[in-house]
């Protein structure tokens, strides 16, 4: 059992170290933003396709499930071509940490679907995080832009991330992946389609991009997805969460390694980081004990 578990948690960070390359792939893809993510998108649906052939999973799904996968999967879409966005007019440690707002953006989010009270320690560690983005800001100007993509790539996956909160309690979460992503790539087909983009020049990519798109589609969405979600089986969403939000230093440290000066910042950047990557940390820990107690009472409640 305890080599089961450290297999587990070895898995768990080589998924989180896959999550942290694609950041990496983005800026080495020399396509687009658009594109990239419509090839991204496109391959994965079919490599998820070939996994449901062999599991012979059921493709079905029921009516109301069609609008709102259409929905989220034109949310993930937008919420990528941003992320991608960044990168290419910043670069992969200014995404990454920006994009690590995402818990703050959840946190005043979810009481709207969820119908709960915004916490007061949330506000709280959301003005943090805004603190650490400031100093960001005000030192790496010269970034703003794609400081402000990554915002919006940020507050984009919190929604997704909120829904498929929902989603997930009725779906199965393969189902609810595979029609995310074959509507999001039917929704930017349609803007590609309306914009005269989607013609014979749009498939010429270079043979290193036709690689590094291969491995982002297939290694980081396809078996990156399936196995986080078999994962969960044998790990706590907690020590998941909190190893997920490792994925800004796994990313940057290779950027660091792959890039070299072009992923050099300044030590106000790095310190606004680790503000920005403190308050996410703190955040699970602090969600951790309160679900912990949460446990603890509806026991007691039972045993009563």
């Amino acid at each position: 059992m305890p080599e089961n578990k450290l297999k587990n948690y070895l898995l768990l960070h080589f998924i989180v170290f896959i999550w942290g390359f694609t950041a990496i792939l983005g800026a080495l893809i020399t396509i687009d933003a658009i594109p990239l993510v419509w090839f991204r998108m496109a391959l994965a649906v079919v490599m998820i396709i070939i996994y449901f052939l062999i599991r012979k999973k059921s493709f079905r799904i029921d009516k109301k499930a069609i609008l709102k996968f259409f929905f989220t999967g034109t949310i993930i879409a937008l919420h990528w071509i941003f992320f991608f966005k960044a990168i290419k007019v910043a670069n992969v440690s200014v995404a990454l940490v920006t994009m690590s707002t995402g818990a703050f953006f959840t946190a005043l989010i979810e009481p709207l679907f969820f119908k709960r009270r915004i916490k007061t320690i949330e506000l709280l560690l959301g003005l943090m995080v805004i603190t650490g983005l400031y100093i960001i800001f005000k030192f790496e100007s010269e970034y703003k832009l794609g400081i402000l993509y990554a915002l919006i790539a940020s507050f984009l996956g919190a929604v997704f991330a909120v829904l498929n909160g929902l989603f997930v309690k009725k779906h199965k979460a393969d189902t609810i992946s595979l029609y995310q992503l074959f509507f999001g790539v039917l929704f930017i087909s349609i803007y590609l389609l309306w914009s005269n983009q989607l013609n014979a020049s749009f498939f010429i990519v270079s043979k290193m991009d036709w690689l590094y798109l291969f491995i982002l589609s297939s290694i980081c969405t396809a078996y990156a997805f399936i196995a986080s979600v078999n994962i969960m089986k044998y790990i706590s969403p907690y020590t998941v969460m909190l190893t997920v939000n490792l994925e800004p230093v796994y990313a940057i440290i290779l950027a660091l390694f792959i890039f070299g000066e072009k992923e050099q910042m300044s030590t106000n950047f790095y310190f606004g980081a680790f503000i920005v990557l403190f308050v996410v940390l703190l955040n699970g820990t602090l969600k951790n004990r309160t679900t912990l107690k949460t446990k603890i009472q509806q026991k007691l409640k039972r045993k009563k």
